[in-house]
């Protein structure tokens, strides 16, 4: 590769033209059809926009600073002439400052880096039967209309060659390439192009220029409005169609046209709607058995009987419950939580047990069958060896190459931009990086546990007090649920301030890694930004699962956090409700964050620009000004798509337990999704560079290992933060002699026999309360189920034989339970191939006949010039031999 870019490109880099010796671009006035997308001579192709800012109307830089900016553009542009491309100038019709270089692939330029780039051509038609689907005759009523979008003709392709030209489909050489690949060409040129030497360190390539501000915008044109088609009968309007047939509201039932998508965008963009699509499509069976565990926790609710002895006055009226924290908390009574024990038993159900080894089938389910969707698509779309032949070196990683090392496979020099020391010291200082946020984020989590602690004290004190003469919001605004309400809106925003400040971070450390390749770089992103991304979303939902309320001591010898605060404690139901009321925040704010982030701001940004436009000029607008008014689609291009939709994956597999509807909710929020993505690409973003994509990339492996966690996850969620495994012990075990005193098994006197006795003497005076005790009782219940011998006891206060059941019955229910799903998941993933047995067969078919086309095109080269010199070798022959035969 680097010989090829070298072959072709290198002969430009050197010392920088004189003044004299620069190409400039051509100067054209806008003609009468603003909708064109050629210059003005109607015959050339733009291919890719620039767009700069007249230096000499600049008033915000210094004279100095104008010039030799200008002298770096007028270099760049010169080299780019020299690179073959062609270039013309228009300016603005809204703003004089403004200048638009609309840039030309000739087919010479286009057919050699076509052949640098590995990029794959047609070499005929493909001759390959479709079997038609048994759903075709259902999903035909969701399909786009083919008469509307054709379907795209099947070629056999082959990596371009010039010397092959002939053997190439090439019916017009205007066509030939299409309007993706060209951009995909010129973009790729325009990356490598020098415009500047300093101290012989060679600067090159359109996005340093775009940073330092020389250009203000480079991006490929749409080829329409998205409104209506174009004026222009010869373009295809595919920007018009695609709103219409797929962005358009109205088609939210409708399935994406991925192949056309593909087709306009580049392969990049199709993937990730491909897999957005599949995922939402997949939601829809989890979303049906999560309603149904749903409906059936509703259904029951009804004959929960420990939520029933909860709210009976004889039976939860006279329990009252010890204060949940020293001193300023007072004695309260059980039946306050009626309400939210009514709740719980819809979660904390039979059902949602069903549900969560179900989820654990159903995400091995999803990835393999998306492997072999993906499989499919990598064919269809030509991407199968994308990575071993088309990928190009990233232009950054060029620039740093200095250090020459023997190739082990070639035994040839060739250049690297580090040693293996400098690699080692480079990725060190990155991992540092990395972990340092981590601890940051883990460090704001514990800063949220001490508000919550701190804060519940005063919700304690102030809440019965303010609060009292209302009977009807005192049921619901307990001080634990306003402490879990303002605690988690706390974390939304400081999980949204950090996500902005670790975006900066994360880039600048895989910048300073220097990836050889871009699905390299994105990759390492990737994975440094869900590491952060996990720890800073998940981290709070963790510790209340796994944490809050399960080393809390007892009331005579609480535990205390850093020595100064006391261990919060769960309702006497568990923390699953508050779990769950955590994950609708998150994810429900995050929703409404990203929308507003991704599609609110870039509409009003474009809805501001269009009426200040209006305001300044009633004139017609050509498509490339248009297009420059648009927003751009930023660096991490697709980054925070897939995060979004992997995050929302997360909350779907990951506690799912404590929230059944969550598929449903993933399901309905997908739906839209798909559609404003769409909206948002086709009408308020310029068009993105087309590029190509062989898969999801680092995304694969981290859905795979949030699928194994999700198996741990959910069964720890059900063992130690549900009250379900209790509920079973005591029916099947201490309802009944030797420990009950029921003659059948029963879930009757659950309540009592699971809240520890305390006696109120025992408390120490810096926990004592500062509220006297009523009644005749002396003795109050601790909120957690800590299951202790009670008062006057040989061992009181010491865990009893029913606490060491129920350990014993959680821990094997965690082994039993993620052994199965693990073995089931192994099956399913055995059974299921990577690749199906139809793709493979085209693969190979499709290798057969191109090297046979290649082989045989060869062959009648061979023959026929080796035809023609025997003729000449006879004819010489029987020249010569004529004279002595006479």
């Amino acid at each position: 590769l680097v010989l090829e870019l070298n072959q072709v490109i290198i002969p430009t880099y050197g010392t920088v033209p004189d003044q004299q010796n620069l190409h400039t671009p051509e100067w054209a006035d806008l003609g009468d059809k603003p909708d064109s997308l050629f210059f003005s001579d109607g015959q050339r192709r733009i291919d890719f926009v620039l767009v700069y800012e007249d230096e000499s109307k600049k008033t915000t830089h210094k004279r100095i600073d104008r010039k030799k900016q200008k002298r770096k553009r007028q270099v760049y542009e010169s080299n780019l002439i020299n690179n073959g491309l062609q270039l013309e100038a228009t300016r603005s019709v809204l703003d004089e400052k403004l200048i638009f270089v609309k840039v030309h692939a000739p087919w010479e330029v286009l057919c050699t880096y076509a052949e640098v780039m590995h990029i794959k051509l047609p070499l005929q038609p493909s001759d390959l039967k479709t079997r038609d689907s048994a759903f075709n005759w259902f999903s035909r009523f969701f399909r786009v209309d083919e008469n509307i979008i054709k379907p795209e003709q099947d070629f056999f392709t082959a990596p371009f060659q010039k010397e092959h030209l002939s053997n190439f489909y090439i019916q017009d050489k205007d066509t030939f390439f299409n309007p993706a690949t060209r951009s995909r060409i010129v973009h790729f040129i325009l990356s490598r192009v020098e415009y500047a030497t300093k101290n012989n360190v060679k600067k090159f390539g359109i996005n340093k220029l775009l940073d330092t501000g020389i250009y203000k915008a480079a991006f490929p044109l749409h080829d329409s409005s998205f409104r209506h088609p174009s004026a222009d009968p010869d373009c295809p309007s595919e920007r018009y169609l695609l709103y219409r047939e797929w962005a358009h509201p109205k088609n939210i039932f409708k399935l994406q046209p991925l192949d056309f998508i593909r087709k306009y965008y580049g392969e990049k963009i199709g993937i990730y709607f491909a897999w957005l699509g599949f995922y939402t499509n997949m939601l829809i069976v989890a979303a049906i058995v999560g309603v149904g565990c749903f409906l059936y926790g509703c259904l029951t609710k009804d004959n929960c009987t420990w939520s029933q002895e909860v709210c009976d006055p004889n039976i939860g009226g006279n329990i009252i419950m010890c204060p949940q924290c020293d001193k300023v908390c007072t004695y309260w009574n059980l039946t306050i939580t009626c309400e939210s024990s009514k709740k719980l038993c819809i979660f904390d159900s039979f059902g949602t047990l069903v549900f969560a080894v179900f989820m654990g089938i159903w995400v091995t389910l999803f990835l393999e069958f998306w492997k072999r969707r993906q499989a499919e698509l990598e064919y269809e779309w030509d991407t199968v060896e994308y990575l071993e032949q088309e990928e190009q070196v990233r232009p950054e990683y060029e620039a740093q190459c200095t250090h020459v090392v023997m190739n082990e496979i070639t035994q040839q020099e060739e250049y690297v931009p580090y040693t293996a020391c400098g690699k080692c010291i480079r990725m060190t200082f990155c991992t540092s990086a990395v972990f340092f946020w981590i601890l940051l984020i883990i460090a704001s989590v514990i800063g949220i546990i001490v508000y919550r602690l701190s804060v519940f004290l005063v919700f304690s004190s102030t809440l019965s007090q303010h609060i009292s003469g209302t009977e009807a919001i005192r049921k619901y605004l307990t001080p634990q649920t306003a402490t879990s309400v303002t605690a988690s809106l706390i974390s939304f925003i400081i999980i949204m301030v950090l996500n902005v400040i670790y975006e900066k971070v994360a880039i600048l450390i895989t910048d300073f890694e220097l990836p050889r390749t871009q699905t390299d770089y994105e990759n390492s992103l990737t994975t440094k930004m869900f590491l952060f991304q996990f720890v800073n979303y998940y981290s709070s939902c963790f510790y209340i699962a796994f944490f809050k309320g399960k080393f809390v001591g007892h009331p005579g010898n609480p535990v205390y956090w850093l020595g100064k605060y006391r261990n919060e404690e769960c309702d006497p139901g568990g923390c699953l409700l508050e779990l769950t009321t955590q994950l609708a925040i998150i994810v429900g704010g995050k929703a409404i964050w990203n929308n507003i982030q991704e599609v609110l701001l870039p509409w009003v940004k474009n809805l501001i620009g269009r009426y200040c436009a209006a305001a300044r000029s009633e004139k017609v607008v050509p498509r490339w000004e248009q297009d420059y008014h648009l927003q751009p689609i930023g660096k991490l291009g697709l980054f925070y798509e897939y995060l979004e939709m992997v995050i929302q994956f997360g909350f779907v597999t990951l506690f799912v337990a404590s929230f059944p509807l969550a598929p449903l909710l993933a399901l309905i929020n997908n739906m839209l999704e798909i559609r404003l993505d769409a909206w948002k690409l086709t009408t308020q973003f310029r068009r993105m560079v087309p590029q190509k994509a062989q898969d999801i990339g680092a995304w694969q492996p981290i859905m795979q290992g949030i699928a194994i966690l999700a198996v741990v996850t959910n069964a720890m969620i059900i063992a130690f933060t549900s009250d379900m495994i209790p509920r079973l012990v005591y029916y099947w075990s201490f309802s009944v002699p030797p420990y009950g005193n029921h003659s059948s098994y029963t879930m009757k006197g659950y309540i009592n026999s699971t809240l520890s006795v305390f006696n109120v003497s025992d408390f120490k005076n810096a926990s004592k309360p500062f509220s006297p005790w009523f009644g005749k009782q002396t003795t109050c219940r601790q909120v957690y189920r800590d299951l202790r011998y009670p008062p006057g006891h040989p061992h009181q206060y010491e865990h009893n034989i029913y606490y060491w059941h129920v350990i014993a019955a959680k821990l094997a229910f965690i082994i039993v339970m993620e052994h199965v799903i693990y073995f089931v998941k192994f099956i399913i993933s055995y059974l299921i191939p990577d690749v199906s047995q139809k793709t493979k067969s085209k693969i190979k078919r499709e290798k057969y006949l191109t090297q046979k086309l290649l082989h045989e095109n060869d062959l009648k080269v061979v023959k026929k010039a080796m035809g023609k010199i025997a003729d000449k070798i006879i004819k010489g022959v029987d020249n010569t031999l004529r004279p002595k035969a006479e």
